[in-house]
């Protein structure tokens, strides 16, 4: 009777176990989450001794970056000669492989923040260099509460749409976040004589929630009501590529979304990213990823 009450409690333990492995790899506010996704997004409250009260610490960083925005109390960043404070409205960059090493601050009850992780686009590189930073974190103080509440939304939205498991809710978080950096790397001191246009993130926002249509350079001006030289060398000039191109890369990044997500045949996605020509999708789709559409869903 003992070994049998020894034998249902040790199964008891591994279950235990096993569901907290489980629960802890598909959370990510608890350690042991695998963070392989181009995007992941979320808020941690955490409150003096609850569970998530627990300092961070991950010596070789991570694959991608890290945006965090504080929204109360307040939170210590590293140790020694080295440490800091993020208050309400500080920005937080962490770029891969640079030292995660964060907590609650002692001195506050709590500490609630917003947080991204992503794999950066190409064109984004220059926007995520940020100059002030510490042991490679890049720190930003939000200046005032209109632009505060602007970039909480953003924060807001993305992480609505990661957890929507709607058809396009990567594509459109990824869109977002996109004019989350920007507005971030518009705060930076030498950027605020240069603002980037507005026009510019409206006609990437009608591309991408409309990536099945090959809209004319024609249409695009019309609808910002600027000249298609003009809008041309705007976009160059301030996203870093071409509008075509940048239209191209976001398709490819749609793809990937849709061929590790949906059984869909390969001829359907590429339709609806706008390539009639299932070939012609199949040889672009192969030069960014370095596979071909089947092998890339394939690998799930």
């Amino acid at each position: 009777m003992i070994n049998i009450n020894k034998k249902y409690l040790n199964k008891i333990i591994e279950i235990n176990m096993g569901q907290h492995k489980q629960n802890s790899q598909n959370n990510p506010l608890l350690p042991g989450y695998d963070f392989n996704a181009y995007l992941v997004a979320g808020c941690t409250q955490i409150e003096k001794s609850n569970e998530l009260d627990f300092p961070i610490y991950r010596p070789h960083g991570m694959n991608g970056y890290i945006l965090n925005l504080t929204i109360k109390g307040k939170g210590s960043v590293f140790h020694g000669d080295h440490q800091f404070d993020c208050n309400v409205g500080d920005l937080l960059l962490f770029p891969p492989n640079a030292i995660h090493d964060y907590q609650r601050s002692p001195d506050s009850d709590s500490w609630h923040h917003q947080w991204i992780y992503f794999r950066a686009r190409t064109l984004w590189k220059d926007w995520l260099n940020w100059s002030n930073t510490i042991q490679n974190v890049g720190r930003l103080t939000i200046p005032d509460q209109k632009t505060y509440q602007n970039i909480l939304s953003l924060f807001q939205k993305i992480e609505k749409e990661y957890n929507s498991n709607r058809l396009f809710s990567e594509a459109m978080s990824m869109s977002l976040l996109e004019q989350l950096i920007i507005t971030c790397i518009e705060l930076e001191p030498s950027n605020q004589t240069r603002k980037i246009e507005p026009r510019i993130l409206d006609v990437c926002n009608l591309i991408s929630q409309n990536i099945h249509l090959n809209h004319k350079i024609e249409e695009l001006a019309a609808h910002v009501h600027i000249s298609s030289s003009r809008l041309t060398h705007l976009f160059v000039e301030q996203i870093g590529t071409s509008i075509i191109k940048w239209r191209e890369e976001q398709r490819m990044i749609r793809a990937r979304h849709l061929l590790h997500t949906s059984n869909a045949p390969i001829y359907h996605i590429a339709r609806q990213l706008g390539y009639d020509d299932q070939l012609y999708f199949a040889r672009l789709f192969k030069r960014y990823t370095g596979l071909s559409p089947s092998a890339f869903r394939d690998s799930r």
